[in-house]
C-alpha cells in the first residue's frame, strides 16, 4: 500500500432516506481520503431492484451537496472507472462469477426453491444454523452443461471451505477469526443475472481501486466471506474501517422504522446542516481533545480513523440541540434572519412589525429553528397573564410601585414623536431620573405589560420598538387597568 493514493467510496442503495448512520459512513469515508489528499467516489448500489425507491438517488445527491461531501467521481460527473451505477455494470458481474467457477472457487446451483425450503426447515427443526449443503458442487460437468442447455434457472454460489479458520485484520476491532464451518456458500449471482450486494461490492471496489472500505460494524461478520473472494481472485484486500453502531440509548439502535430522525427530518426540524455534520462526526470518533465544534475543513485536517471507537455511540439529542444553538449564534444576523423568515411569514400576524429586529433578539435564544414560533406568540397578541408577573424580588417591584411607574410613563409615551429604540430609551431614562428610582422599577413593569410573559426575548425598549406605538400604548393601558383592579 506504501505510497498508493487513498481512494474511498460511499455506496448507498437508493431506498429513500439518508439515515444518520449512512451519512456518518459517507462523512468518515470522505474525511479519511481528504485527510490524505485522496479521491472520494460515489457509487449507487441499485442491484436490489425490489427495494428501489423513485427519487431516492436525488435525495443522495442533494444531501451530499448540502453537507459539502463533494465526490470526485460518480454517476453524475463520470470518472475513469465508470459506470458508477451497479445496474449499468450488470454484464461485468456474470463474467467475474464465471471466472471463479473456472477456478473452483464458485459453482452453479440449480436447486429449486422447494429443496432450499426443506433444507431450511430441517435445519430449524434440529436447531442447526441454516446453510446450503453444497449439493450442486458435486454435479458432473455433463449434468451442469445439460442443465444450462435446458435453460434451468441457476445461481452461482461461492465455494467456501468447511474446515479451518479465516482471519482478517480490522483497523478498529483488530484481528477477527471465523471458523470456516460457519461460512455460508453465499450466492454471488442471482437467477435474474444480477449480482448479490456482497459480490458486486467486492468486484466494484477492486475495479475502482478502493483502498479503504468504511462501513458499519454489522458487516464485521461478513468480512471473512469478502476476503475469501479477494483471495480467490488474487486481489489485494482493502483496509477495513468498521464503525460502531449508533444507538438511541443503551438498548436500542437508531432506526428509521422507530421514527428516529433522518438527515431530512433534522433539517425540517430546524437543525443547521453544518451542526448536523459536526455532531455526526463525533458519533464514534473523538479528536482526543476537548474541542467539540469543528468545521468540515477542520475535520479534514485532524481526522484520524484510528481514533474511531469500538463502543457504540449514543445519539444524544440534548447535545445536538446545544451544538445547533452554538452554530446559530455563529451566524451573522442577516444569515439567521434569512433562515427565520419562513417562520415569520407563517406565524407573525402583524406585517408592520420589523421582523429583522425580532431576529436580533431571537438569535442568541433559539437552539433549533422550529422553536421560533414559540417566541412569537406575544408579538401576535397579548396573552392573558396574572398580576403576579409584576412582582420581581431582584427588581424590587410590587403591584403598587408597578402601577405608579406605568401611570407615570403612559403620558410620556403618548406624547413621544420619535418612536425608535433610541427615542424610547431617551424618554424613559429621563422619566426614571426625574422620579429618582432604579431602572428596574420602571423597565420591569413596562416589559411585563408589553409581553404578558415571565420571560421574553428583549427588554422594554426593544419590545416597544417592535410592537409600535399604537400596540404598545394599548398594552400599557391594559396593564394599568389590570393593576388597578388587583
Amino acid at each position: 500500500m506504501g505510497n498508493q493514493k487513498i481512494r474511498t467510496r460511499y455506496a448507498p442503495s437508493p431506498t429513500g432516506y439518508m439515515h444518520v448512520g449512512n451519512l456518518r459512513t459517507a462523512l468518515y469515508a470522505y474525511l479519511i481520503t481528504k485527510h490524505e489528499g485522496g479521491d472520494f467516489l460515489l457509487r449507487i448500489e441499485d442491484t436490489d431492484q425490489e427495494r428501489y425507491v423513485e427519487g431516492a438517488v436525488d435525495v443522495i445527491y442533494n444531501t451530499m451537496k448540502m453537507t459539502g461531501l463533494i465526490h470526485d467521481e460518480g454517476p453524475d460527473i463520470g470518472g475513469p472507472v465508470g459506470p458508477y451505477v451497479q445496474s449499468e455494470r450488470k454484464p461485468l458481474y456474470a463474467d467475474y462469477a464465471k471466472k471463479l467457477v473456472e477456478r473452483g472457487e464458485a459453482y452453479y446451483c440449480f436447486c429449486t426453491k422447494e429443496r432450499l425450503e426443506s433444507l431450511r426447515e430441517a435445519a430449524e427443526d434440529s436447531k442447526a444454523p441454516v446453510k446450503y449443503d453444497k449439493h450442486c458442487l458435486h454435479l458432473s460437468k455433463e449434468e451442469i452443461e445439460a442443465n444450462l442447455a435446458a435453460g434451468i434457472p441457476y445461481v452461482i454460489r461461492q465455494n467456501n471451505p468447511t474446515e479451518g479458520t479465516t482471519t482478517f485484520d480490522d483497523v478498529i476491532y483488530g484481528a477477527i477469526s471465523v471458523d470456516n464451518s460457519e461460512l455460508e456458500d453465499m450466492i454471488l449471482l442471482k437467477s435474474d443475472g444480477y449480482p448479490t450486494y456482497n459480490f458486486a461490492n467486492v468486484v466494484d471496489d477492486h475495479l475502482m481501486g478502493i483502498t479503504h472500505v468504511v462501513r458499519g460494524s454489522e458487516y464485521l461478520s461478513s468480512s471473512p466471506k469478502y476476503n475469501r473472494l479477494y483471495q480467490a481472485f488474487g486481489w489485494d484486500i482493502p483496509v477495513y474501517v468498521h464503525c460502531p453502531p449508533i444507538m438511541k440509548d443503551a438498548q436500542n439502535k437508531l432506526s428509521k422504522r422507530n421514527g428516529d430522525a433522518s438527515f431530512e427530518d433534522l433539517i425540517a426540524k430546524g437543525y443547521l446542516k453544518d451542526a448536523i455534520v459536526n455532531f455526526i462526526a463525533l458519533l464514534g470518533w473523538s479528536p482526543g481533545t476537548n474541542q467539540e465544534l469543528f468545521s468540515l475543513e477542520e475535520l479534514i485536517e485532524i481526522f484520524d480513523y484510528k481514533q474511531i471507537n469500538k463502543s457504540p455511540a449514543i445519539f444524544d439529542p440534548v447535545k445536538l440541540r446545544w451544538m445547533n444553538g452554538e452554530y446559530i449564534k455563529k451566524l451573522s444576523v442577516e444569515e439567521f434572519h434569512k433562515l427565520a423568515e419562513p417562520y415569520y411569514a407563517k406565524e407573525l400576524k402583524h406585517p408592520h412589525m420589523d421582523s429583522f429586529k425580532i431576529s436580533k433578539l431571537l438569535q442568541s435564544r433559539v437552539e433549533v429553528l422550529n422553536e421560533i414560533p414559540s417566541f412569537l406568540d406575544f408579538f401576535n397578541e397579548l396573552p392573558e397573564y396574572s398580576n403576579e408577573l409584576y412582582i420581581h424580588k431582584k427588581m424590587k417591584t410590587t403591584l403598587d410601585n408597578s402601577l405608579v411607574s406605568l401611570e407615570k410613563i403612559l403620558p410620556v409615551l403618548e406624547g413621544l414623536e420619535d418612536w425608535t429604540h433610541e427615542g424610547l430609551e431617551k424618554a424613559i431614562t429621563a422619566t426614571i431620573a426625574e422620579m429618582g428610582i432604579k431602572n428596574g422599577l420602571m423597565l420591569w413593569p413596562i416589559r411585563t405589560a408589553l409581553s404578558g410573559k415571565a420571560s421574553s426575548p428583549g427588554g422594554a425598549y426593544e419590545l416597544a420598538d417592535i410592537l409600535g406605538k399604537e400596540e404598545s400604548l394599548s398594552r400599557i393601558i391594559k396593564g394599568i387597568e389590570q393593576l388597578k383592579n388587583a
